[in-house]
């Protein structure tokens, strides 16, 4: 679907989960530590795979949420949010199968004033579905990736008489 809309419609769609994933990675980047502490808490990874998650998962967060803010390469990023969000949908599930009592980890380290709970896996499920739309429908999006691909058309249209 090519509809012009899209683009439109995904650029607010794209700005939320730009800042969601900005503000979430504030914390685990100021204190991995107490993020790892997060992460081992959902028993799903080896605990030698715990620190390295810790370490770099926020980074990702961080890039991915300036590059879909922007608007540069913007399906990369709608797709690594949607994976990552399907890896946190997943994790939450195993803890609360597991009757983990536990704050998720996203926003505030080891905080139990917010519980894991269905709830939260469906918040995270609409920030999935979110990037899903990003991903199949904004196919120019209004950003950086329209600017340079204006760019790159005007530079063709100006050098193809020439030849």
């Amino acid at each position: 679907m090519s509809w012009r809309g899209h683009a439109w419609l995904a650029l607010p769609a794209r700005l939320y989960l730009g800042f969601v994933f900005f503000y979430a990675c504030l914390h685990k980047i100021a204190d991995p530590a107490a993020f790892a502490l997060d992460v081992a808490t959902y028993q799903l990874l080896p605990l030698w795979l715990v620190n390295l998650t810790a370490l770099v998962l926020p980074w990702i967060e961080l890039v991915t949420s300036v590059m879909i803010v922007i608007g540069y390469r913007t399906r990369a990023a709608a797709l690594l949010i949607a994976g990552m969000m399907l890896v946190f949908i997943v994790a939450l599930g195993w803890a609360l199968g597991q009757g983990l009592d536990m704050s998720c980890g996203c926003f505030a380290s080891s905080s139990t004033d917010h519980p894991i709970s269905w709830l939260t896996m469906l918040r995270d499920a609409a920030w999935f579905g979110l990037a899903l739309y990003v991903l199949f429908f904004d196919h120019n999006p209004v950003g950086l990736d329209r600017w340079l691909a204006a760019r790159r058309s005007r530079t063709r249209a100006f050098e193809a008489p020439g030849r």
